[in-house]
């Protein structure tokens, strides 16, 4: 199990990850809105993978939860751009 100082790193790059992505959208002189999504698209696959991996212990179990877990975010994906072509 990680230490509480690891704990309160994860928090805190999650924070600054957040703030990226505030930055992203409200300088809009500096980043356009296809780098903007783009940006955001990348930092929340950090933070998802931070919070997976530390918070819910993701890390320490065996790879097959892991590969298991990546197939379902798969499948999940999959199914947004299905329903998301159905909609056009």
């Amino acid at each position: 199990m990680a230490s509480i100082r690891t704990y309160s790193l994860i928090y805190v790059a999650l924070i600054l990850l957040a703030t990226g992505k505030f930055v992203f959208f409200h300088f809009p002189e500096i980043f356009n809105y296809q780098v903007a999504v783009g940006g955001t698209l990348i930092l929340a696959a950090i933070k998802v993978s931070l919070i997976a991996g530390y918070f819910q212990h993701l890390k320490d179990e065996p790879r097959s939860v892991t590969y298991l877990m990546l197939t379902a975010a798969f499948m999940v994906f999959l199914l947004t751009l299905a329903a998301g072509y159905s909609i056009q």
